[in-house]
């Protein structure tokens, strides 16, 4: 791909906090965040739960952003109408999630929405081969999905690197999210392989002020950008 890409934060809410939620969602906004990353878990295919439509619809009400939902549950087809019609703009699934994937991102896209596939770290790139030419964007986990505030698994970064060499070979047009341990020690390696999307919770909400939080990573993901190759 020529010239330097260009990098998105997406803060994800699971590490935000829920009582100022909305406050909070505009402090990042105003540090630069473009995205809202919604982490949606059912306690069946990660071990945790979380939040579903009804907090999406509240979230449409307080921000104009794409609302990014990353559903880390079984039988994804079952809702994404429901996350549809509840405001989102972009939804991903789990490669380990979807018996029918190729079905199940046609599903969300016959909805108008932005489809992306995830994979786990233990999941390699080419269980993706049939469908790149099919996803708007594809999300490496750079943690094991479930919780929120784990260390980034640093043998992920060669997936992010993978894809972005598929994408040139195949002139595809994914874009390449990552989730899990985003923070100033770990963004410039993870872009500098190709990632476009950040999502980061704790970096964005964990302490201190989110708007100056997400101003200090996106300051460090160009800064990246410009050293690659």
């Amino acid at each position: 791909m020529s010239g330097p890409q260009l990098v998105e934060l997406a803060p994800s809410i699971l590490s935000s906090d829920f009582a100022h939620l909305a406050a909070q969602i505009h402090a990042a906004a105003e540090g630069g965040a473009s995205v809202i990353h919604v982490d949606v878990m059912d306690g069946h295919f990660v071990p945790n739960i979380t939040i579903g439509p009804p907090v999406v619809r509240s979230l449409r009400g307080t921000t104009n952003l794409p609302l990014d939902c990353h559903l880390m549950i079984e039988n994804p087809d079952q809702y994404i109408p429901d996350f549809a019609e509840a405001g989102a703009n972009w939804i991903s699934v789990h490669q380990e999630a979807c018996i029918h994937l190729n079905r199940t991102l046609h599903l969300i896209r016959s909805h108008n929405l932005l489809a992306g596939v995830v994979i786990n770290p233990a999941t390699p790139v080419e269980t993706l081969s049939e469908v790149l030419d099919i996803v708007d964007f594809v999300l490496v986990m750079s943690v094991n999905p479930g919780f929120g505030g784990q260390k980034f698994i640093p043998g992920v970064v060669h997936k992010i690197r993978k894809l972005a060499e598929l994408r040139e070979q195949r002139r595809l047009n994914y874009r390449i999210e990552v989730d899990g341990g985003i923070a100033l020690d770990t963004v410039s390696e993870v872009v500098r392989a190709g990632a476009e999307i950040l999502v980061a919770g704790n970096a964005v909400f964990g302490k201190g002020d989110p708007k100056t939080n997400a101003q200090k990573l996106l300051r460090a993901a160009t800064e990246a950008t410009l050293q690659k190759v």
